[in-house]
């Protein structure tokens, strides 16, 4: 059978409105399009199946494409249920790949699609938070030899990795590309930053400008959300655990406090920690009335919604809004359930910056599939040459060129007699 028949999608009369959005990110992701030139000559993936794991919006669905022209069966599913787009799912099945996949599926439903993924037995894997090589490990060891190796999108899914490294039980090689400079520089930073405001402000429909905001978390994604609010024209409070991280925020200009005290000021509370209950009882409990909080994480643990919800059960006031009602009257606003913001409320980064981290994994994809199956099982970095080239590429495409070190200059910066 093929992908319309074994696909378990929403509907897939949505097509052509998923095609519209896939069209339109394709005509601004100048670097993908060179690729796919390239792969559709090559055919690097040719024979081989590829499972992909990621938000499923029109971004994820080029790179699936793109991958599709290099020769691979490719099968995608959800990494977030409530960012997934049926109408660009329903176009991919149309394009021949196979997804299971629907908005606001549920925890067993979920999981169900995940198991479906890896029913379709991949070779290679690109995942987004972990789940998908966590499900393998967990479920299927007797498919673990069968994976050549994958590529992984976020720090949360880095992190798990590493975990199953150290345990000695991470059964293949996986590219961590958000550790790519490539990745986290413009990705994490100016993507994160820009598409969490987008949804916030999309969601509320309430200004910025003149309020607080309070980012917990000064990673790099952190200081791209916290960097957006000052220019929207917001006070912000950044909390932090890691005190090179608060000095950092300090000298960028920010105030730095516990957030316990930051909480009281907060008109708007933005988590991107990857830690659980950033948000915790005591923060809740000192909110003022008509506070915004949102999740801008990888998985919807960073608020406590269990002490949000202590008073009882919230109440839809606008569609990805939900309004806690606190035992002192306070009302309190969690934005997509606490889940990715700027995805579950968002159509996530823009088009241009997703350009250059789909270009990573598209090249770290093809890197593993030519060399996974020499290579120990481990978290490696994205090649620096994969790394430059996408720069390089970047830099041609916006028209900009740069200088060259000489023969001289090169030699110079190699030689320890400074001569």
């Amino acid at each position: 059978m093929g992908s319309r028949e074994e696909s378990q999608i929403r509907d897939l009369a949505l097509a052509p409105e998923g095609r519209r959005k896939i069209d339109w990110v394709a005509a601004h992701m100048p670097l993908l399009n060179t690729l796919k030139a390239q792969m559709e000559k090559d055919k690097p993936f040719q024979g081989l199946k590829v499972g992909i794991c990621l938000h499923l919006e029109a971004k994820t669905a080029y790179l699936a494409e793109v991958v599709q022209a290099g020769g691979a069966e490719v099968t995608v599913a959800a990494s977030n249920p409530l960012s997934t787009q049926d109408d660009v799912v329903a176009a991919l099945v149309e394009n021949g790949i196979y997804a299971y996949a629907r908005h606001g599926a549920d925890e067993a439903e979920y999981g169900a699609h995940l198991r479906a993924l890896l029913d379709r037995r991949p070779d290679a894997l690109i995942d987004d938070g972990g789940d998908l090589v966590g499900t393998l490990h967990r479920e299927r060891p007797e498919q673990l030899r069968e994976i050549i190796g994958g590529c992984e999108e976020t720090t949360t899914g880095i992190l798990r990795l590493r975990s199953l490294e150290r345990e000695g039980t991470l059964a293949f090689p996986m590219i961590a590309v958000n550790d790519a400079y490539c990745k986290y520089l413009f990705d994490n930073r100016y993507g994160t930053g820009q598409s969490v405001w987008d949804g916030i402000m999309r969601t509320t429909n309430l200004v910025v400008a003149g309020k607080t905001a309070v980012v917990a978390g000064y990673g790099w994604c952190g200081k791209g959300v916290a960097m957006r609010a000052k220019g929207l024209g917001a006070r912000v409070v950044v909390c932090e655990v890691d005190p090179v991280k608060a000095i950092e925020a300090i000298m960028d200009g920010f105030t730095v406090m516990p957030l316990v005290e930051a909480a009281g000021q907060a008109d708007f509370v933005i988590t991107v920690t990857g830690n659980r209950h950033a948000v915790g009882r005591d923060a809740i409990a000192a909110m003022k009335d008509g506070a915004v909080l949102c999740n801008a994480g990888h998985f919807d643990v960073e608020i406590d919604k269990e002490a949000l919800g202590q008073a009882g059960p919230p109440r839809e006031v606008r569609r990805n809004v939900q309004e806690y009602r606190q035992e002192d009257g306070r009302r309190l606003y969690l934005l997509a359930e606490g889940r990715l913001v700027n995805l579950a409320a968002g159509d996530g980064h823009p088009v241009e910056v997703m350009d250059m981290t789909f270009a990573l994994q598209a090249l770290s994809l093809r890197r593993i599939v030519e060399r996974g199956r020499e290579w120990e099982p481990r978290v490696y970095p994205v090649p620096s040459d994969v790394d430059r080239y996408v720069a390089e590429l970047r830099l041609e495409t916006l028209g900009v060129r740069i200088d060259r070190l000489t023969p001289e200059q090169e030699r110079y910066l190699q030689s320890w007699t400074l001569d």
